[in-house]
């Protein structure tokens, strides 16, 4: 195997394949990147058994072949050599791939490319297609409600559904304490089945799509989702298990609404969280006819007081809330007010946006002593 390819296209593809590497392994060839050279391209592949990607970019190929090597090294190498520079790689009889630039040689170690898991891609149905911004858009309005905890594996994700009556792809996240929907319209298709994306997955596909109108293409089925951008075909494992009925969580009950300006409100939020000597953040809203109070008593820290102004017409009002899941929530929003619906103290607050009627918002209050 030898190819020239530019450092700055292999360097992106490289950086694309980081995240799907596993770093700590029980199978070192899982922490290499398999390397294709055929008919002027360049294929990159890498996996954890869960996640595979491809791939495919534009190189001089010189001799066909293949093999692995350590990902993380050529990686780092190609990273630190200089920008616009081109690279020739060749694989010697001694098993190493070597790397020249300019002045720079290196002999990387590498596996076999017999010894590589290429997971079978059987998925050839009919796919659903969105434009990548629109596709980010409800991934990054919901990602923030992922859950940690492993106890709960169903929802260590985004729930990813479609809407059959009107042809809308919908996300959704949840940790239990907080709730995020997010939804945009698609063409029709069929044949989508509703999966949890795992939450490795998602920050995978964040890496590399960007956010442009080129098309996604999405294929999913009970066990697996593929998707296409561009020259790269990601598929991963879904996570096994049921998600919870998220409609049964969005409040349908008579609410008042409390209206304020979302900088003012991150401001606030945020300098008060401050004092707060735990990672909850555990400030109490007081609400009056035009006023939104935030309040928050430390043992450790302090205590402070912050004070917005507010459209409210409701009855006063007491109601503790972890103060990051209503920040996550306002910096994610396309008006510039944020709308808290609320009933009582021990009720969720249902939260929106103005400018955007698809995404809505549910945060469980907390008790403040």
């Amino acid at each position: 195997m030898e190819f020239k390819i530019d450092r700055d296209v292999f360097l992106k593809s490289l950086a694309h394949v980081q995240g799907v590497v596993e770093k700590k392994n029980t199978l070192p060839i899982l922490g290499n990147v398999l390397l294709e050279a055929y008919d002027g391209f360049l294929k990159i592949t890498a996996t954890d058994l869960d996640i595979i990607i491809t791939e495919k970019l534009t190189c001089q190929t010189i001799k066909e072949g293949s093999t692995t090597t350590t990902a993380q090294v050529i990686y780092d190498i190609v990273r630190k050599l200089k920008t616009g520079s081109s690279l020739h790689l060749s694989l010697k009889e001694n098993n190493r791939l070597k790397l020249i630039s300019g002045k720079s040689d290196f002999n990387l170690t590498c596996i076999s490319p017999d010894e590589f898991p290429i997971l079978e891609d059987n998925m050839d149905e009919q796919y659903l297609e969105i434009p990548s911004f629109e596709f980010l858009k409800i991934i990054n309005k919901t990602k923030f409600s992922i859950s940690n905890d492993e106890t709960r594996h169903y929802l260590n994700g985004i729930y990813l559904d479609k809407n059959e009556n009107e042809n809308k792809l919908i996300a959704v996240a949840t940790d239990g304490h907080r709730l995020s929907k997010s939804a945009t319209e698609i063409k029709k298709v069929e044949n989508f089945h509703p999966v949890i994306l795992p939450k490795k997955t998602v920050f995978e596909l964040l890496t590399i799509i960007d956010e442009d109108s080129i098309d996604i293409k999405i294929l999913s089925t009970k066990s697996k989702i593929k998707f296409l951008y561009k020259d790269i075909v990601l598929i991963s494992k879904v996570i096994d298990g049921k998600f919870p009925d998220y409609e049964k969580v969005i409040p349908k009950d008579e609410r008042v609404a409390a209206k304020s300006n979302v900088e003012e409100f991150i401001s606030a939020l945020d300098r008060l969280k401050s004092l707060s000597s735990d990672r909850k953040g555990v400030i109490k809203i007081s609400l009056v006819k035009g006023i939104m109070k935030f309040l928050i008593n430390d043992a450790i820290s302090g205590d402070g007081i912050e004070e917005v102004q507010t459209q409210y017409e409701g009855t006063q009002l007491e109601i503790g809330f972890n103060s990051g899941y209503l920040i996550d929530v306002a910096n994610v929003l396309e008006s510039k007010e944020i709308v808290l619906m609320l009933k009582d103290a021990t009720s969720p607050i249902h939260i929106k946006d103005l400018n955007d009627p698809l995404s809505t918002y549910i945060v469980m209050p907390m008790r403040v002593i």
